[in-house]
């Protein structure tokens, strides 16, 4: 309960570097995406979603455009998802999900922020096991009976549904994140979802202070400067 701010992802600061990043993010996602299973939205769910992501982030259309037009053109690049787990200082744990097209430059980077944060790298589930892996959904335009009301009546399992001020919060598996959108779509046709991502949430959240904050917050600035990096997320209290 009570979980869907943990969730929103910081504000990205409007710098250069920033910008390059998120564009760099999307423009692989959506290549990505468009690859695996074709050029046109109304056919390719994982494209829709992510086109409708951009857009809010105001991620120019040129560059989603390229990115689209590459497939189109017979471009064969190739990125891997790699997920590496990692433990922080004094008992903080971090999830990295990496798109990339060089596994070994993508864990050596991560390697070198870890040797200057006091931090290491976990095998895979030795942190995993301490989140649970969720989609989530917030809108709003309906309560939380109507809402779930609409998700019985497609057959949509969901783990957790709750209000926040006026927003509807649901949260289920992962494979679920388009059967739930379509199921509020059905009864909620000019929708607009606030929150529509698949994440990890931490069971629990830790308080760090001193040095262990300061190699923390160094950790994850570097985390963020490296271009393969796509999502990190962790279980501090910020």
């Amino acid at each position: 309960m009570g979980r869907a701010y943990e969730v929103r992802k910081a504000s990205i600061q409007k710098t250069g570097a920033a910008k390059a990043k998120l564009y760099s993010m999307y423009a692989r996602e959506i290549y990505q995406a468009a690859k695996t299973g074709g050029t046109e939205p109304t056919s390719n769910a994982v494209l829709k979603r992510l086109l409708e992501r951009a857009k809010k982030e105001q991620v120019p259309s040129d560059i989603i455009k390229r990115a689209i037009d590459k497939v189109s053109s017979g471009a064969d690049e190739s990125y891997d998802e790699v997920r590496y787990e990692l433990f922080g200082p004094n008992g903080s744990t971090l999830i990295v999900e990496c798109l990339t097209d060089n596994v070994n430059r993508s864990i050596s980077s991560i390697r070198a922020a870890l040797n200057k944060c006091n931090s290491k790298v976990g095998s895979m589930g030795s942190a995993s096991y301490m989140y649970d892996h969720v989609c989530v959904i917030s809108f709003k335009g309906l309560d939380e009976e109507s809402a779930l009301e609409a998700l019985l009546n497609e057959g949509v399992e969901i783990e957790d549904i709750e209000t926040e001020e006026d927003s509807v919060v649901v949260y289920g598996a992962p494979t679920d994140l388009y059967a739930m959108k379509e199921a509020i779509l059905k009864v909620l046709p000019e929708v607009q979802f606030d929150l529509d991502e698949i994440t990890f949430i931490p069971k629990d959240k830790i308080i760090l202070d001193g040095d262990d904050l300061m190699y923390f917050n160094r950790l994850l600035t570097m985390l963020d400067e490296i271009e393969d990096v796509q999502h990190v997320y962790h279980n501090v209290e910020l």
